[in-house]
């Protein structure tokens, strides 16, 4: 199976044979077609298999597809600590970069600054950690109201973490 024949858009495409991706992962061959559908999933699988594309690259499509001229915040994945967070921001750019949609992540531990500044820019993918995403949203800096897409990446982790 190849990604073409997952029904990815051709920018996606192009950017996934740019990042050096040959063929789909088992988790990719799964999960995409059915959140290119828009349906609710569950997937499950080692560390180092693909999960970010699994779900970022149809995420990107989505949202890319039905894009406007006014940014606004769609789609929310939220994760148990920054350095996931910041690695899923990373991939997000990598799958992106042929698109039109703009993306940031926020976590504690940093300078909330620079994050608020992106927030107040306009994005339409926030990558976030409980605990900032709760901070800004009762400090009125996000809004959750046009949230289209919700992906909770290491669920498990987080609910071990209390």
């Amino acid at each position: 199976m190849s990604f073409e024949s997952l029904g990815l858009s051709r920018p996606l495409l192009r950017a996934v044979k740019e990042a050096g991706y040959t063929e789909p992962t088992p988790i990719q061959r799964e999960a995409v077609p059915p959140a290119l559908a828009g349906r609710d999933l569950l997937g499950c699988a080692q560390t180092g298999t693909g999960k970010t594309a699994a779900f970022g690259l149809p995420l990107l499509q989505r949202l890319d597809a039905t894009a406007d001229e006014e940014t606004a915040l769609r789609a929310l994945i939220l994760t148990p600590t920054r350095e996931l967070a910041a690695q899923i921001g990373e991939s997000l750019t990598d799958y992106g970069k042929h698109l039109e949609i703009w993306h940031t992540v926020i976590f504690g531990g940093v300078n909330e600054k620079p994050q608020i500044a992106e927030l107040d820019r306009g994005v339409d993918v926030l990558v976030a950690t409980p605990g900032r995403l709760l901070d800004l949203m009762n400090r009125g800096f996000v809004r959750l109201d046009d949230i289209e897409i919700f992906v909770l990446d290491e669920a498990d982790r987080m609910l071990d973490m209390g």
